[in-house]
């Protein structure tokens, strides 16, 4: 279903504004995401979405505005504590440890959840061993449901380019996150890793019930899934609203396109 989603939003963001060296990298950007959403920012390259993602995720202190998550304002908070709320991210380029496996890689999405200390650690007895267990079969879930079981084992950097962004959306769900931020997770994909990705993020909207952003530039993918979507260019909010409307939308067109829509 494309269309606003009901329910209290779980992202507010008003009128966010952030500067380099006088450079108006976002300017006025204000949206909310609802408790089901899969919310989409698009625009041309340099047109600010991945700055939102670091205004969002603490990476940047924007100038002026205000976001809140869950009740909680973001701004000032460090991204580790940002992170502990319940907000996860996957990047534009792959961030993973390329010499660990992919189980090693998937199990670093658990850091926020150990409670033990280096003692108990060192000891493995009790809670370590229990906290240990328990957050194996977590990152094993994951394993199944992102159908990575033949290379649970192999270090990520000999897989292939679309694996491994499977494996980096598979370290972000560790999290058990609140909110997911996917960075053009279909970046660099050819047409049948960019499908099952798709399917990948219909199946955690529809079966975790996790509400999502997404930045991406294919526009097929965005418009197939979103319910709304935010058009950005040169840092600046164009307009707002379902894929069929910001289609149709004279200024999405001229951005897109450089021109008026022909009459």
């Amino acid at each position: 279903m494309n269309g606003p989603v009901p329910g209290e939003p779980i992202l507010e963001v008003d009128d966010v504004h952030l500067y380099f060296a006088g450079v108006h990298a976002i300017n006025g950007v204000s949206f909310e995401v609802g408790p089901s959403e899969l919310f989409a920012i698009i625009g041309p390259n340099g047109a600010g979405k991945t700055s939102i993602f670091n205004v969002l995720s603490g990476v940047y202190a924007p100038g002026k505005g205000r976001v809140r998550f869950n009740g909680t304002d973001l701004l000032g908070l460090r991204p580790h504590d940002i992170a502990a709320l319940g907000l996860a991210r996957t990047f534009q380029n792959v961030e993973l440890f390329a010499n660990l496996t992919v189980l090693d890689n998937l199990m670093l999405g658990r850091h926020q959840h150990i409670r033990y200390g280096a003692p108990a650690a060192f000891a493995w007895f009790g809670r370590a061993r229990r906290e240990e267990i328990a957050n194996r079969a977590t990152v094993e879930d994951i394993v199944d449901f992102l159908e990575l079981e033949q290379w649970r084992g192999y270090p990520v950097g000999l897989l292939p380019f679309g694996v491994q962004k499977r494996v980096e959306l598979g370290r972000a769900l560790a999290m058990e996150p609140k909110l997911l931020l996917l960075d053009e997770p279909v970046a660099g994909m050819n047409l049948e890793e960019t499908e099952d990705m798709a399917r990948f993020v219909l199946d955690i909207r529809e079966e975790l019930d996790i509400p999502m952003i997404l930045v991406e530039h294919d526009m097929g993918m965005v418009m197939d899934l979103a319910d709304r979507v935010l058009v950005m260019d040169f840092g600046s909010p164009i307009t707002t609203g379902t894929p069929a409307e910001v289609q149709s939308h004279p200024g999405v067109i001229r951005a897109y396109l450089g021109q008026e829509q022909a009459s």
